[in-house]
């Protein structure tokens, strides 16, 4: 058997972008997706991986470049794998983002809003306040890597700051580096995890081997250097305890507009971008239109970023979530902020008998933000509730067309408007909302 020939540049023209961003080569035969090209772009590539349907490949150069094009603010853009889209300006990557959602609700859901609502964006550099980064020691670079996982390698990427992470977060690589790489496990540290809070942040560094005493030391100093908290994680999420402070003070974000304050941890499930994360909770809050008697159900509350701020609009909210930690969290959260009127259970959603005292009807308007992986099993059953709109805040376009086919065709709902998030700028995340009304 003769050696498999090394695949050699070529060169091509892109028609379209997918809804992930990559450029379609034109005339290629086998459909060949380029990563960072543009649509009406002449561009050079080279084919990393070779599937059954398609290939995928890197860009080498820009022969002919799209006006939709802009200098990318990050050094190692390109090769970091933490953003995609860097190289598009701000306007198309809403573009980009409002076709796979528009997309998705024809194709998959057979749906289409009454009308569009317009893209809700925000801050685009240095609002991701949760991100969880690779470390690896590097014998042959003689230190240690802290960054994102490289965009066509399995390796970390070689940075020295991150023009996305929130607040000081994004300058912390190379400090991060020098503090890893003076530690007695530097090679039992694979991952630092980033919680960044409106007046304070948090490190969780994951250990495979118990620090000594002096590396306690060094995850001190830097704590105080840095005005950060550094938590240790050597085994599952129950094993996180703090190192410096020994009692930090919780991580808080506000939602002034509510007059509503929550408390999460280091490791708890926050939307990544604070102010956004306003505006959409603002948004949904608006297009539910709860009446000051309504009861409202949300579903996948998590620590109560929509239900707090709901409670305050409507008679009484009941808030379901699968994680008892993010139930207990958005109890205490209710409290703080003085809300007797909302109550949180812990439910799986993922698996429905019919039997369950909430789908007895009663509610006036529900609520939903699930994982990317949907709510195939509340929506079909939604209509049983009762309520008269639905507010549904999706992370992935094809499981809300799916879910929003069932509400329509299903459930006798009709999807009155739809748009998308900005949530992730710069990369091929797709956040949405859609409201249904009976």
């Amino acid at each position: 058997m003769g050696r498999q020939r090394r695949p050699e540049p070529e060169t091509g023209q892109i028609g379209g972008v997918t809804h992930e961003g990559r450029g379609i080569v034109i005339g290629s035969g086998k459909k060949v997706f380029v990563a960072g090209a543009l649509a009406g772009e002449r561009v050079r590539f080279l084919r990393r991986k070779q599937r059954r349907n398609y290939d995928e490949a890197e860009l080498l150069e820009i022969l002919d470049a799209s006006p939709d094009r802009v200098e990318a603010r990050c050094a190692v853009y390109g090769r970091c794998g933490g953003c995609s889209l860097q190289h598009v300006s701000a306007a198309e990557q809403r573009a980009i983002k409002f076709r796979a959602l528009a997309d998705s609700l024809s194709r998959i859901g057979r749906v289409v809003p009454a009308r569009w609502l317009e893209p809700l964006a925000g801050t685009e550099w240095q609002y991701r306040r949760r991100a969880r980064l690779a470390v690896k020691d590097v014998p042959n670079k003689g230190r240690v890597l802290v960054g994102f996982r490289e965009m066509h390698a399995p390796y970390v990427t070689d940075m020295q700051r991150c023009e996305v992470l929130a607040g000081p977060a994004g300058a912390w690589m190379g400090p991060l580096s020098e503090l890893v790489g003076g530690l007695t496990i530097r090679s039992r540290v694979p991952q630092i995890e980033v919680a960044v809070a409106d007046a304070a942040a948090a490190l969780v560094f994951r250990v495979l081997d118990e620090p000594t005493e002096a590396d306690r030391a060094r995850l001190t100093d830097f704590a105080r250097t840095y005005d950060v908290q550094v938590w240790l994680q050597p085994g599952g999420l129950e094993s996180l305890v703090a190192l410096a402070p020994a009692e930090p003070a919780p991580l808080i974000y506000a939602l002034p507009e509510f007059d509503v304050s929550i408390a999460f941890g280091p490791t708890d499930f926050v939307q990544v971008n604070g102010a956004v994360n306003r505006a959409m909770v603002r948004l949904a809050v608006e297009l539910l239109a709860a009446r000051p008697d309504d009861r409202v159900l949300d579903l996948y509350c998590g620590i109560g970023n929509f239900s707090l701020p709901l409670a305050r609009m409507s008679g009484a909210v009941l808030g379901l979530e699968g994680e008892q930690s993010l139930v207990l969290r958005a109890r205490a959260n209710a409290e703080r902020n003085g809300i007797g009127n909302a109550e949180f259970r812990t439910a799986d959603l993922s698996h429905i008998d019919g039997r369950e005292d909430w789908l007895a009807g009663g509610w006036d308007a529900v609520l939903l933000d699930p994982s990317r992986n949907g709510a195939a099993e509340v929506v079909a059953r939604l209509g049983r509730t009762g309520a008269r709109r639905v507010v549904y805040v999706s992370c992935h376009p094809g499981t809300l067309a799916r879910d929003a086919g069932v509400l329509v065709h299903e459930q006798g709902f009709r999807l009155e408007a739809a748009g998308i998030i900005d949530l992730f700028p710069h990369t091929a995340h797709v956040e949405s909302v859609a409201v249904f009304t009976k």
